[in-house]
């Protein structure tokens, strides 16, 4: 999916901002553990409500947890137990990049999202 065949950055960014909500979802995708690459033959798959993903990339790096919601406006996801303590102590779940994350166990409760997965 190539939104822009333009090599300047500043196009490149214009284009992923102004991207429709249908076209984002495959903006969305993960990479697979290996595991997964086997049993799939794909290396990434777009991100689901449900999907367990283990943190990759940045202070949160290692962490395990169920997705919770998938935000396809501002490209982030939000993992169960991915949070940050607020001063008055309350915790406020903290969005990442789903470039930063790798899928561990998939949700498999939808059929179409494997339809096409073993082309």
């Amino acid at each position: 999916m190539v939104l822009t065949s333009s090599k300047q950055p500043r196009k490149q960014r214009k284009a992923l901002y102004n991207a429709p909500l249908h076209l984002r979802n495959n903006l969305m995708s993960a990479m697979l553990s290996k595991e997964l690459k086997e049993k799939l033959n794909k290396n990434s798959i777009p991100l689901k409500k449900g999907d367990l993903v283990k943190v990759m990339r940045g202070n949160f790096k290692g962490v395990e947890g169920e997705v919770t919601s998938v935000n396809y406006k501002n490209y982030n996801v939000v993992v169960a137990g991915v949070v940050n303590k607020k001063q008055d102590g309350t915790e406020k779940s903290y969005p990442i990049h789903p470039s930063n994350v790798m899928i561990v166990k998939l949700d498999d409760s939808d059929d179409k999202r494997f339809k096409n997965a073993n082309k």
